[in-house]
């Protein structure tokens, strides 16, 4: 397909770009405030992208568009700089310190990356489309962010537009608006349409890799589903698909056999505690039997807590525990693990490699000997927490074979790095407490007291925050199921409402 386009010498510059396929086409006709392509892997989501952009620059003078992905050297690798061999330099001129085109019509288009941290850079800026490449790598909250940017005194329709796969941190948000089409008070269907396209679409690249098809059909099962067919429902948060409650969870034991091997297995921060007791039988069969979540432990805490859920009666063999609990402290030089030792609880290393261990779950999850057998792995019913928070593991976005930690606010609470904390030293960003040791005023129950914390750490580097203000203008951050201390009792961030009363204090009084 051949462009015809005045320069700014006046004369006329022919650009062939190649043809579109019938779902490329769809995309770049649709005109609602949101338009979606993708769904697998193929579907020459990345090339329909430079076209629509390039295209919208070219036919609207002025037209200032925006196109971001989440990292900027993927960015430079799969867009501007296949960008900048397609567009002529008669119409239009690369800034590469302000990574920007300029068109001889007046329009322009900036590539920017938006990190967990990059909020501000997009607050306030205005743009007539915007594109949002790889969109499930992206918050809910960075999506709105950038949506509020589509804004000006220009008559263009104002456009986002998205590529996108299953899976990634950003799985659910866009399934729920694209694809099972739910929307919430303020959204409206008709702002979001969705082209699905997968490699069966692109002759082009079947044509030059005939290969690909092939290599999708590879894949593992839910992997393959989603990559190959775009079928959103087999990644949806689901990195065990292999678990099922009617299957794999049973009542709780009145006392497990003495004879049986135990052991525990734990994370520790102090923004969660998490600990599970397992059991095994002689035929190889764990059973997941106790649990406990508890956030603002510090190590002597934790430790006492696991043995005081502990009978006498029961012998644990070993207590496994993550590789980082044998990081030395910068402060102190000292260890978690030598910590948790002189707290009468000696850990087991558990392996680096995250991937093998996770595989080995989801053996464990399959049934022991034939598909009429019980699963390798059961999990009694008053281990809420575990059978809660399994379904809705994800993928990791870049590594199908592991499981996304951001956002993992399934074990992980988190209040933004700019909350300020009461330390003995006085009120300080809790950002500033990372990898040191002190002392601050915490509630325990009956009053404020001071304990010591020893472990301050950055748990989440990439998070879906909320924002609470009080009536007197205070503003803090949290993660939704951060809690905060009301007058009726502890409730989660996602709880709150506008008649709950805060309980707030400072370092004075």
């Amino acid at each position: 397909m051949a462009y015809g386009k005045m320069t700014n010498t006046g004369g006329t510059v022919n650009i062939d770009m190649g043809d579109l396929n019938p779902k490329q086409k769809l995309f770049c006709q649709a005109r609602s405030r949101y338009v979606g392509y993708g769904g697998a892997r193929g579907g020459g989501k990345t090339y329909v992208l430079m076209r629509k952009s390039f295209g919208g620059a070219l036919a609207y003078p002025n037209l200032r568009i925006l196109i971001v992905r989440r990292e900027y050297p993927e960015l430079e690798q799969s867009i501007i700089l296949p960008m900048r061999r397609m567009i002529p330099q008669e119409i239009a001129s690369y800034n590469a310190t302000m990574h920007m085109f300029f068109f001889v019509n007046g329009s322009t288009i900036k590539f920017g990356h938006y990190g967990a941290n990059d909020d501000l850079e997009y607050q306030g800026q205005e743009y007539d489309w915007i594109f949002m490449d790889e969109a499930t790598q992206f918050t809910e909250s960075q999506f709105r962010t950038l949506g509020a940017c589509l804004r000006g005194a220009t008559h263009v329709p104002r456009r986002m537009y998205l590529t996108c796969n299953p899976g990634g941190i950003g799985h659910l948000w866009v399934k729920r608006l694209f694809i099972d089409r739910e929307y919430r008070d303020g959204e409206r269907a008709g702002d979001y349409t969705f082209i699905p396209a997968t490699v069966d679409d692109n002759p082009q690249l079947l044509a030059a890799s005939p290969e690909y098809k092939q290599m999708l059909d590879l894949l593992p099962e839910d992997i393959r589903r989603a990559h190959r067919y775009g079928d959103w429902d087999a990644l949806a948060g689901t990195f065990f698909p292999e678990f099922r409650p009617e299957t794999h969870v049973i009542e709780p034991f009145v006392r497990i056999p003495a004879e049986w091997k135990k052991y525990r297995a734990f994370d520790y921060g102090l923004d969660m505690f998490a600990c599970l007791w397992i059991a095994q039988d002689f035929d190889g069969r764990s059973y997941v039997y106790r649990e406990v979540q508890q956030s603002g432990l510090i190590v002597s805490e934790a430790a006492k807590l696991m043995l005081s859920l502990t009978p006498d009666y029961e012998h644990i063999e070993f207590t496994i525990a993550p590789p980082d609990m044998w990081n030395r402290q910068k402060d102190s030089g000292r260890s978690m693990a030598e910590l948790y030792a002189e707290n009468g609880v000696g850990l087991l290393r558990a392996s680096n490699n995250r991937v093998q261990g996770w595989m080995a779950l989801k053996e464990m999850l399959k049934p022991l000997r034939s598909d009429n057998d019980r699963p390798g792995l059961l999990v009694t019913r008053d281990c809420t927490g575990l059978i809660r928070n399994l379904p809705v593991i994800q993928h990791d976005a870049k590594n199908a074979s592991d499981c996304a930690t951001e956002p993992h606010d399934i074990t992980h609470i988190c209040v933004s790095g700019d909350t300020m904390i009461c330390t003995t030293q006085g009120e300080k960003p809790i950002r500033e407490l990372v990898g040191n040791s002190g002392e601050c005023y915490c509630w325990d129950g009956y009053g404020i007291t001071i304990k010591p914390f020893d472990y301050a750490c950055m748990t989440q580097a990439a998070a879906e925050v909320f924002e609470v203000e009080l009536e007197d203008g205070t503003k803090f951050k949290a993660t939704a199921n951060h809690k905060v201390l009301t007058e009726a009792g502890w409730k989660e961030v996602r709880e709150l409402t506008s008649s709950d009363e805060i309980l707030q204090f400072s370092c004075e009084r």
